[in-house]
C-alpha cells in the first residue's frame, strides 16, 4: 500500500472517494445493463461490464498523467483548447444525428478508432480553466466591461452557443457554472448583472428563431418545453413514463434495497444504466445505498472546497471550483431527477453511469484538482525540511 501512495500525489481523500465511485458503479451498470443486451445484443450483459471496466481504466489513466502535471501549465493549455473545442463543436454540430426526430448533435465520431466522443463535455472543462485562467489575472486591478467582453465572454457565448442547439441542459449547468465561478473570482457585480441579461435574452432569441424555423432545430425547443410543463403538470402523459418507472423503482428499493441485480424496473426504464441509474440503484440497494452514495459525494465537495482553500495562487483556487464544482452540481441534478424534485435534464451520474466521455472528462478534471492539491504538498514538505518544527503546526 505504502507503494501504491509513493506513486500518487495529491489529496489521498480525493483518491479514496473516486475509487470507492468506480468500485460501486460496476454493480448497476451490470445490472442495468440488461435492458439494452435484451435490445441490441444477445442478451449478454458481460460486453457492456467489459466496456465499462475498459472506460474506467482509461479514465483512470487520464486521471494518473493529469495529476502528475504542474498545474501552473493549465493556464497556456486553455488558451490552445478554446479554438480547438469551437472546431470540434461545429464539426459535431454538422455531422450530429437525429434521434426520434429530435435533433441530438451532441457526438462526433473519432476517426480510425470507431467510437463517439461528446465534444460538449471537453469544451466544459476547456471553458472553466480558461476562464478561471483570466479571473486570476485580473484579480485586485481594477477593470472596465469593455476590457473584459473580447477576452473572456466572447470565447464563453461561442462555446455555449453552439452547445446549446443540442443540449439545453449542458449549456445551462456551464453558464450557472461560469456566474459562480465569476462572482466567486471577484468580477465586478454591476457587469455580470449584463452578463445575466444578455444570456437571458439571447437564450430567448434563440427559443423563438426556433419556432419561427423548426427546420432548423428539429423538435429541440419542443422538448425542452414538454419537459418543463410535464415537471410543473401533475397530470399523467405518455412523456411522464421515465419519471414514472424511476419512481416506482424508488419505491420499491425501501430501505436496504431489493438486493444487487434483482431490479425489475431496469427492464422498463429507458438509460436505466446512465441518465436513471440512481432509481436503479436505490430499487437494489435501498434507501441506505441512495444515501451512501450521496454522501459520497458531498464528502467529494468538502474536499474539493478544502484543496480550493489550501490553494497557493489564485489560479489554483479558482481552477479547482472551476472544474470541481460542476461534477458534484451534475451528480445532484441526476439524484434530483430520479426522485422528481427537477426536470429531466440528461445528466448522467459522474464516475457511475455508462459512457466513455463523461468518466474521461470527470477523470480530466479530477486529476486537475489533484494537481493543485499536488502542488501544495511539495510547498509543505519543502517548507517543513527547512524548519522541522512546522511539521507540529501543519498537522494542527
Amino acid at each position: 500500500m505504502k507503494n501504491i501512495f509513493h506513486y500518487i500525489q495529491g489529496d489521498r481523500a480525493i483518491w479514496g472517494v473516486v475509487f470507492l465511485l468506480a468500485l460501486f458503479s460496476f454493480m448497476p451498470v451490470y445490472s442495468a445493463s440488461s435492458n439494452l443486451a435484451y435490445l441490441y445484443g444477445d442478451g449478454s450483459t458481460l460486453p457492456y461490464l467489459f466496456r465499462h471496466f475498459a472506460h474506467l481504466v482509461l479514465g483512470f489513466a487520464i486521471l494518473y498523467g493529469v495529476h502528475k502535471i504542474p498545474y501552473n501549465y493549465f493556464r497556456g493549455l486553455s488558451i490552445i483548447a478554446i479554438p480547438v473545442v469551437i472546431l470540434l463543436l461545429v464539426i459535431t454540430m454538422a455531422e450530429g444525428t437525429t434521434i426520434e426526430g429530435a435533433n441530438a448533435s451532441r457526438w462526433i465520431r473519432v476517426p480510425f478508432v470507431g467510437v463517439t466522443f461528446q465534444t460538449s463535455t471537453l469544451a466544459g472543462v476547456a471553458l472553466m480553466t480558461y476562464v478561471a485562467r483570466y479571473l486570476s489575472r485580473i484579480k485586485d486591478k481594477a477593470v472596465t466591461f469593455k476590457e473584459t467582453l473580447l477576452p473572456l465572454w466572447v470565447p464563453v457565448f461561442i462555446v455555449l452557443a453552439l452547445i446549446l442547439p443540442a443540449n439545453f441542459s449542458t449549456t445551462a449547468i456551464f453558464f450557472l457554472m461560469i456566474v459562480l465561478l465569476v462572482f466567486i473570482g471577484g468580477y465586478p457585480l454591476r457587469y455580470l448583472g449584463i452578463i445575466l441579461g444578455a444570456g437571458l435574452i439571447f437564450l430567448t432569441l434563440f427559443v423563438i428563431s426556433a419556432k419561427a424555423f423548426p427546420g432548423v432545430f428539429p423538435n429541440r425547443v419542443d422538448t425542452w418545453m414538454s419537459r418543463v410543463e410535464n415537471f410543473s403538470d401533475d397530470k399523467d402523459t405518455e412523456a411522464d413514463y421515465q419519471i414514472e418507472k424511476a419512481k416506482i423503482a424508488i419505491a420499491s428499493g425501501g430501505i436496504t434495497g431489493v438486493g444487487p441485480g434483482k431490479s425489475v424496473q431496469k427492464n422498463f426504464l429507458p438509460q436505466s444504466s446512465s441518465d436513471f441509474i440512481y432509481a436503479i440503484i436505490v430499487e437494489e440497494f435501498g434507501l441506505l445505498g441512495g444515501l451512501f452514495l450521496m454522501v459520497l459525494y458531498l464528502f467529494l465537495l468538502f474536499r474539493i472546497v478544502v484543496v480550493a482553500h489550501k490553494a497557493t495562487s489564485v489560479f489554483g483556487k479558482l481552477l479547482v471550483i472551476g472544474v470541481g464544482l460542476p461534477i458534484v452540481f451534475r451528480a445532484m441534478i441526476n439524484m434530483a431527477v430520479a426522485v422528481e424534485l427537477f426536470p429531466v435534464t440528461g445528466q448522467n451520474l459522474p464516475l457511475i453511469s455508462s459512457g466513455g466521455t463523461s468518466i474521461w472528462m470527470t477523470c480530466l478534471a479530477l486529476g486537475m484538482v489533484l494537481s493543485v492539491s499536488a502542488k501544495r504538498e511539495v510547498i509543505a514538505k519543502e517548507e517543513t525540511e527547512e524548519n522541522p518544527l512546522d511539521i507540529l503546526s501543519e498537522t494542527i
